[in-house]
């Protein structure tokens, strides 16, 4: 490929001119002499080549001045000198150049291999480009936000780097006709994603599916097939409240608002809690919310600092039989539980003393009881009216005797069975 010469001054300074940028040199290919005082030409040019692969180039130098011969030419990869041993000489304007089990490209838009002078001006450019075919993406999965738009992302494949430039392509159309589209808002929520805003249909399923094409080859993924009515995600529900339930220090109190989005729409509604305490990382989740937009929370430490979040899964959309997809969680909440006024290590469970043997199947039973009350975070409005009575009485005993706290008297022990349900 032609390559540019010095101009005047910098001829009589003897200082080579400052390298082309290298993306430039493999988008606008080998520079081109402005005198045309000699023209170089570098074979093959632009390869594109498999990982492991070997190269065999000549770079020809031919015009005036009648000095410039291949025995001062010399070779650079993206602007490192390659060693003298890799280069030959095969006639008095041709060097040649061999490079064997190449490695990928360090830049997706190639390789910069170029051919200089003995004074290190630049006689001609090519891109060298080395990788691998795509492979076929896979794991395509979709959501639509309120049924207005539809996300979806992919995995480019089993290695993914092809070290190439590696376009995608995602292509849907409806099932039984209809041409075939192709979305155009891509890299929404990662790198391997794309948005389709609008004009989507419902009730009719469509095909999805993602082309992925370089220099060395193109790949096609599964078909993906699905209705947009079973794939519907939302908003997280808005306005989470938490608050304590008067003075009972193990219990907290949520409540939330169903996301407006889809008030118009036909469908139903499940929730997920979860919650974590102030200096921990861990969350529990509680599963069985069902489709109210309240829950109380019991079990937990007094004298704590909760941080809880709820989020929506809609199902039932206009009749569909599929699930929904979990929308984002909520905005942490924070509450804290009252302290407890009674001894103890976090005002748990109390532990049976000596001397009182009469007391012990009682006590037993309320431990069975208040296990059962943290193990399952109970979300039922029903169940929780003799339970607030007992945690009543039982604080309202503790203040007024100075006795084992939670036994109940011989003729109420029936009651800390459970509550009906």
């Amino acid at each position: 490929m032609p390559a540019g010469r010095p101009g005047p001054a910098a001829q009589s300074a003897r200082r080579p001119p400052p390298p082309l940028p290298l993306l430039l040199l493999c988008v606008l290919g080998a520079p081109r002499a402005g005198s045309g005082a000699h023209t170089a030409v570098i074979s093959p040019q632009d390869p594109t080549l498999l990982i492991g692969s070997s190269l065999q180039a000549t770079c020809s130098v031919h015009g005036d001045p009648p000095g410039t011969t291949a025995e001062g030419l010399y070779w650079t990869l993206n602007g490192r000198r390659l060693a003298p041993e890799l280069s030959r000489v095969l006639n008095a304007s041709t060097l040649a150049l061999a490079l064997a089990n190449l490695n990928g490209s360090r830049q997706q838009s190639g390789d910069n291999l170029v051919c200089h002078a003995r004074d290190g001006s630049i006689l001609a450019g090519s891109c060298l480009y080395v990788g691998l075919p795509p492979e076929k993406p896979f794991n395509i999965s979709c959501w639509s936000k309120n049924m207005k738009d539809l996300t979806c992302r992919w995995t480019p494949g089993a290695h993914g780097e092809t070290f190439l430039h590696t376009n995608y392509s995602l292509k849907y159309k409806l099932r039984w006709y209809g041409q075939d589209n192709t979305c155009e808002e891509y890299h929404t929520v990662g790198p391997h994603s794309c948005h389709i805003p609008k004009d989507l249909a419902l009730f009719t399923p469509y095909e999805i599916w993602v082309e992925a094409t370089n220099r060395l080859g193109s790949a096609r993924s599964d078909v993906l097939t699905l209705d947009i009515l079973d794939v519907v995600t939302t908003d997280p529900p808005p306005d989470v409240h938490v608050s304590r339930v008067g003075g009972l220090e193990d219990q907290l109190s949520v409540r939330w608002v169903s996301p407006p989005a889809l008030k118009d729409f036909l469908f139903q509604a499940k929730y997920q809690i979860r919650y974590r305490v102030e200096d921990s990382v861990d969350w529990k989740v509680v599963d069985d919310v069902s489709n109210q937009t309240s829950c109380r929370l019991a079990g937990l430490k007094p004298g704590t600092v909760y941080f809880v979040q709820v989020r929506c899964n809609p199902f039932g959309i206009y009749g569909s039989k599929k699930a929904g997809i979990w929308s984002e969680w909520s905005h942490p909440t924070a509450a804290s539980t009252p302290r407890s006024e009674r001894p103890g290590p976090g005002g748990g469970a109390c532990e049976p003393r000596g001397g009182e043997p009469s007391s012990g199947p009682v006590r037993r039973e309320l431990k069975q009881f208040l296990g059962w009350l943290k193990k399952h975070a109970y979300c039922s409005n029903l169940s929780f009216r003799l339970y607030d009575q007992w945690r009543a009485w039982m604080q309202k005993t503790h203040k007024t005797r100075n006795q084992d706290e939670g036994i109940l008297p011989s003729g109420r022990r029936g009651t800390t069975r459970g509550p009906a349900r």
